[in-house]
């Protein structure tokens, strides 16, 4: 098989792999409720100072009103809490409740398994190849969103 083909394949394998494998890290014990989107959303709000909601829609690349959908299922659930901006009590913020922060932990355990299993046996020149290769990859898919295929 040549290059293009194999990289086409792991590639492909390896984005399937990742979602489903990410769907079952998060539906572990106490987070049965949570989906891949709802921790997605969990990680961009972050375990520190309260975020107001368009930082967090565009650090997900989504329009505030889905984001609104997304909080008001998390806040229901407990993950998440709303309060007004002192300076500004027209802003909304969102901030983690405890259960929100160990779910925070959980999955950041889980990130750090994957980076740990994918750095094994590396040399710091091969992690730093790696490093490029993965950058490339995040390039194009970020212009993705700005051109179109043809």
């Amino acid at each position: 098989m040549n290059l293009n083909a194999t990289l086409n394949e792991v590639l492909v394998r390896l984005f399937r792999d990742i979602n489903a494998i990410e769907e079952q890290a998060v539906r572990t014990g106490e987070y049965k409720e949570l989906s891949v989107n709802d921790m997605h959303v969990i990680e961009a709000i972050d375990i520190h100072e309260p975020k107001n909601m368009t930082s967090v829609a565009r650090a997900l690349s989504v329009t505030t009103g889905t984001l609104t959908i997304s909080v008001n299922g998390l806040v229901k659930k407990g993950f998440v809490e709303r309060t007004r901006s002192e300076e500004d009590r027209r802003v909304v913020l969102v901030s983690l409740t405890q259960k929100g922060r160990k779910a925070f932990a959980q999955h950041s355990r889980f990130h750090q398994q994957m980076i740990d299993a994918v750095v094994e046996g590396l040399t710091p020149q091969e992690q730093e190849i790696l490093e490029k290769a993965l950058r490339n990859l995040n390039q194009f898919f970020r212009g993705i969103g700005k051109t179109t295929l043809s």
